[in-house]
């Protein structure tokens, strides 16, 4: 590779929605951390709507194999940030930052760390012996925090019930089932429309939950 008259790293708009929900999971976390939990949640759901794309528009550029090897290493690192230190964050924060709390939090990064290091191997080795986009997932995606917290979030908050356990609870679940071998499928373009849509209707309730936090 040569590094000659640049600076490091890809800077093409194949990444750059990557590069933007990385930042936005950043501020969510200093959000979580002043408890400012609305806008933590908000940034956690933008940054599942730029990695729902971001996969898509890198597939409209033909890029060379270093390209397409930083593009795995860089989502996945960003994933690490949005969708396991972020979600970690906001259930911590929201539990008075408990011992018991800690230790599931902590678990739930782990095993996010673990699953996405996995899937950087798997996937390498899958776009050296098939061409395409994958179709199969094995194991819960990260990325699906962007959706289940904030719900549990909302449907907690609304109801009253402190100090937020069944996040705790669904975080703990998350973890697990991000290393379970259990086969799903990639969602089309209709399965991701059906998430955004999702997403908008998450969005609602979090504006409504909000004003109780």
């Amino acid at each position: 590779m040569n590094h000659d008259h640049r600076l490091l790293g890809f800077y093409n708009y194949t990444v750059v929605l990557t590069y933007i929900g990385m930042l936005s999971g950043f501020f969510g976390i200093v959000y979580a951390f002043e408890h400012d939990f609305f806008r933590a949640v908000i940034c956690l759901m933008f940054s599942g709507f730029c990695d729902m794309f971001d996969g898509t528009i890198a597939s409209t550029k033909k890029r060379t194999e270093q390209e397409k090897c930083f593009g795995i290493q860089i989502d996945s690192l960003s994933d690490l940030i949005c969708f396991g230190v972020l979600p970690a964050s906001i259930v911590f924060n929201l539990n008075e930052r408990s011992s018991l709390v800690l230790t599931v939090c902590a678990l739930y990064v782990l095993c996010a760390l673990i699953r996405l290091a996995y899937f950087n191997v798997d996937e390498q080795e899958r776009q050296r012996n098939q061409s395409g986009p994958r179709e199969l997932y094995y194991g819960l995606p990260v990325t699906l925090s962007a959706l289940f917290i904030p719900l549990i979030f909302g449907l907690n908050n609304l109801t009253g019930r402190k100090p937020f356990a069944a996040l705790t609870a669904t975080l703990f679940s998350m973890a697990l089932l991000f290393l379970l071998p259990v086969p799903l499928r990639k969602p089309k373009i209709i399965g991701k429309i059906c998430v955004v849509l999702c997403g908008l209707i998450e969005v609602i309730l979090v504006l409504f939950a909000c004003t109780d936090v």
